[in-house]
């Protein structure tokens, strides 16, 4: 059996389970927050989610072990919507936990309610193998947890622990009353109290304070603390109970001037186990023990780091769940193949924005256009050109969360899809003006840039949008210009969308001048067969300047500004 603290549906046993984490900026160009509200309305399971989604795995084998849990997932409803109920029950017993720090607590009522939470945590375990018993799962992953849970209900004993349980519970019921006897000093004030025996019925005459008060009836003392001979019980004088409140706290009488403590329905908790606290843990040293003895027999079981597994648990849930809506919208969404990092290689076949899939679930009517795109030895690095709302960012996004979602071993909007692993996938949009105030535009933009150079590898993924479009045109070329050269030089992937139509006709200058193994291509997008689009394509820029995309991106050529005159 696996050390099932350790065990994890993210890693196989053994693997390495550091790596790098996406940054602010890339958790919102790419929209992670967007995706999470898609997810689950849930606030706590979207940072659940987050914590995982946003680690890249760049591992084959870690890649390839979480691909096949979330087949079993995707394929097996009943194992969502059941394992759905049983992380919410799993949860509310995280309390279990602490059983073992509690090596002062003695509390009966303590006692019992942790014998209760271990009895409901059975249960969970118990569905859990029936669950996983009854389902043709087929990844390593759900194989080892399915025997993990069978050996934790067979060799925890599960049956002898009911047994015990249910005896244990019957012991506790025949708990009926105490017996509590309290001592005065030499004016007839309490001075302390102590419990004199525990009782298997309840009191059954009207009266309970005659256990200690006699000489209402009688002027004779009783001798010794003998209470087993009484057979006359009093009702308490009600002008005398301020006495006892000092040691019992609140005390009420009903109309036969019985007494009786209030006690606190969710906590268990009453005055007079407050008042008696000490005496009653001596008294019930016993019962206690006998329980703990019952309970730490089974609390050590390694079953509770099942617990443990509830976000990883929660994730593979959420993500099938929105795999499942997407396809029933006719979209594609598949299982990509896992190459070798050191390839760096990764190809698309009918891509799209997972974004574009979630507006239509919530009610868009989005045509949807998919694009292939391959990044290998021939091309690494694509400058991605094309008119305003030609679907340029739409595209450069679509490949960063594809990326990120094989990696999590989730389905990938696209038709077909083989990734090698990035070691971190690095976004450059456009920055807030809030965060330029000090450096000026430019200066923010090459001091990120520069950062994600210090960091990047030749296992890297870059997205650039629209990267020093704020300049001036020659300004942002001559950067623009060594930035991608320096990209070729390191080796990484990248996608760098832009309105500089010159830099994509410098990619074959820029190969020749610049040594390296991701080779530049110029990638349009916008325009096919002559019409408007969003279809990408390996193409030199078209004859549109920048100057020209930016005047109609604005509404200030002399075609528009005349148009609006004439309105």
């Amino acid at each position: 059996m696996d050390n099932m603290e350790n065990f994890s549906l993210m890693y196989p046993e053994g693997a390495d389970r550091s790596c790098l984490t996406l940054t602010d900026e890339a958790l919102n160009d790419l929209s992670v927050d967007f995706i999470l509200d898609a997810l689950t309305d849930e606030n706590y399971e979207k940072n659940l989610i987050r914590q995982i989604f946003v680690r890249i795995a760049c591992d084959k084998d870690v890649i390839s072990y979480r691909r096949d849990i979330f087949d079993d997932f995707l394929r097996f409803p009943k194992l969502r919507s059941e394992l759905s109920e049983l992380v919410v029950k799993l949860a509310d017993l995280r309390e279990i936990e602490r059983f073992q720090k509690d090596q002062e607590a003695s509390s009966l009522w303590m006692l019992i309610n942790r014998l209760r939470e271990i009895d409901e945590y059975v249960g969970c375990i118990t569905s859990i193998k029936n669950i996983l018993e009854s389902l043709d799962i087929r990844s390593d992953g759900m194989k080892r947890l399915r025997q993990n849970v069978i050996d934790i209900y067979n060799g925890s004993g599960f049956d002898e622990l009911k047994k015990d349980i249910d005896e244990t519970f019957e012991k506790a019921r025949r708990l009926k009353s105490i017996t509590i006897g309290v001592n005065l000093d030499s004016l007839l004030r309490p001075k302390n109290a102590g419990v004199v025996s525990l009782n298997d019925t309840e009191f059954g005459r009207p009266g309970l304070m005659r256990h200690f008060l006699r000489f209402t009836d009688n002027d004779d003392l009783h001798e010794g603390n003998d209470v087993s001979k009484f057979d006359s019980y009093h009702p308490a004088n009600p002008a005398n109970t301020g006495a006892f409140k000092m040691i019992m706290g609140s005390v009420q009488q009903d109309a036969n001037h019985n007494v009786h403590i209030e006690t606190n329905d969710i906590t268990g908790a009453d005055p007079l186990s407050d008042a008696l606290k000490k005496s009653v843990t001596d008294i019930l040293r016993r019962t206690v023990k006998e329980i703990k003895s019952t309970l730490k027999k089974y609390i050590n079981i390694s079953g509770y780091a099942l617990i443990n597994l509830m976000p990883e648990i929660i994730f593979f849930i959420r993500w099938a769940e929105l795999v499942d809506k997407i396809r029933a919208l006719g979209m594609p969404m598949c299982k990509a193949e896992i190459l070798d990092a050191e390839k760096r290689e990764c190809s698309f076949k009918e891509l799209y924005n997972l974004k574009l899939a979630i507006k239509n679930i919530q009610g868009d009517n989005i045509d949807i256009v998919t694009n292939d795109v391959d990044f290998n030895d021939e091309h690494r690095i694509y400058i991605l050109t094309g008119p305003n709302r030609g679907g340029k960012t739409i595209f450069t996004q679509a490949v960063g969360l594809a990326m990120l979602m094989a990696q999590s071993g989730i389905y990938v909007p696209a038709a077909s899809a083989s990734v090698s692993p990035c070691d971190n996938i690095y976004t450059h949009f456009p920055a807030d003006e809030n965060d330029t105030v000090d450096l000026g535009r430019l200066g923010e933009e090459s001091q990120r840039l520069a950062a994600i150079f210090d960091s990047a590898t030749d296992k890297s993924f870059l997205l650039l949008n629209e990267s020093f479009a704020t300049t001036n045109v020659a300004e942002g070329l001559f950067i623009a210009n060594d930035v991608v050269k320096a990209m070729r030089y390191i080796g990484t992937r990248v996608v760098f969308n832009t309105h500089m139509h010159e830099l994509a006709r410098r990619v074959d200058e820029i190969n020749a001048e610049t040594e390296g193994s991701s080779v530049v291509a110029s990638m349009i997008t916008g325009v096919h067969d002559g019409q408007r689009s969003f279809k990408v394509s390996l193409a030199p820029p078209q004859g549109v300047s920048y100057a020209r995309d930016i005047a109609v991106k604005y509404g200030v050529t002399f075609e528009q500004i005349r148009n609006s005159i004439k309105k």
